[in-house]
């Protein structure tokens, strides 16, 4: 199967293009934002060497899936899903933070805490938790949006404090982030799955605060199977995960975390049919539904032509 890992596109109106470490972002005419999810993977905030096979399929139709299911919270950017790897929505300007909501100790907030630390974002963790554990209630932890490199962890007053969002919409932020978060959880729960954590990111247009980009999908989120999570919890061993974090794991056991110096180890075609069939699996199990593979000799002509029929419509 062939992976897309650029495009480059030329649509009637366009004004601009971005690469993201996944996305390639179009925008049209100061008011369409086209998003082509690519079969691109990033870890550590690095983008690795090879694509994998239906993950911007995978990833594009969890994403529209659950913006439908939380359009009642918060509005959100999505118009219309116009291919399977591709959404036509909103031109929004974006804040310049992400927000991270947690409902469980685990992933950088867990190798954080491990290393001694017991503030996250400014937020205070108890002492004595275990991997994994449920937190006393979600905690938000935003990050600063990085236009390259690694982003950075940020706490609530530092954000306010050095403009990057005004307390007014920070407040509103916060209260759509653990509204969305606790629907996510809800439906998770009705799959046989906890999520344990995942990120948001909003933008404005015209004074209106809406939910952007992608949403409990495999990369923005983590998931763990419900069945069992006592046990494993208890005897001190790994979840069973249902997320992107075997990726990093598997990254960590061959001394990858996107450090200087660091090598990505060799990604075989055993390695990349692997990933390739657990971001199917994840689809599956987070949708309920069953995954259709859209192999087409040329995907990115379907791709360019399903956005102009949206486009010229």
């Amino acid at each position: 199967m062939k992976a897309i890992t650029r495009t480059d596109f030329h649509f009637p109106g366009q004004t601009g293009k971005y690469v993201g470490k996944v996305r390639d972002v179009y925008f049209i005419g100061g008011k369409y934002i086209v998003l082509v999810a690519s079969d691109r993977i990033s870890a550590f905030d690095v983008v690795l060497p090879k694509g994998i096979p239906c993950k911007g399929q995978v990833l594009n139709q969890i994403a529209s899936s659950f913006l439908d299911k939380t359009a009642d919270i918060v509005p959100n950017w999505k118009i219309a899903e116009v291919d399977p790897m591709a959404t036509v929505g909103i031109l929004c300007e974006p804040f310049k933070v992400e927000m991270v909501v947690r409902g469980y100790l685990a992933g950088h907030a867990w190798r954080e805490y491990k290393a001694g630390k017991r503030t996250l974002c400014g937020e205070v963790l108890p002492e004595g938790m275990r991997e994994n554990e449920k937190l006393p209630h979600p905690i938000i932890t935003p990050t600063t949006k990085a236009a390259e490199g690694h982003d950075e962890d940020i706490s609530r007053d530092e954000i306010i404090a050095q403009g990057l969002v005004s307390a007014e919409d920070y407040a509103r932020l916060e209260k759509y982030t653990l509204a969305l978060f606790q629907r996510g959880q809800e439906l998770a729960a009705e799959r046989g799955l906890i999520l344990m954590d995942t990120k948001y990111e909003f933008g404005k247009r015209d004074g209106k605060i809406y939910l952007m980009d992608e949403i409990h999908t495999p990369d923005s989120s983590r998931y763990i199977y419900k069945e069992g999570y006592e046990e494993r919890l208890a005897r001190g061993e790994r979840q069973k995960q249902l997320s992107k974090e075997f990726v990093r794991e598997w990254l960590m056991a061959n001394n990858f975390q996107g450090k200087e110096g660091q090598v990505v180890p060799p990604m075989t075609d055993e390695v990349v049919a692997g990933i390739t069939d657990r971001y199917i699996e994840l689809y599956e199990h987070i949708t309920g539904e069953k995954f259709v593979k859209h192999e087409d000799e040329d995907i990115e002509g379907r791709i360019e032509k399903n956005i102009n029929k949206f486009l010229s419509a």
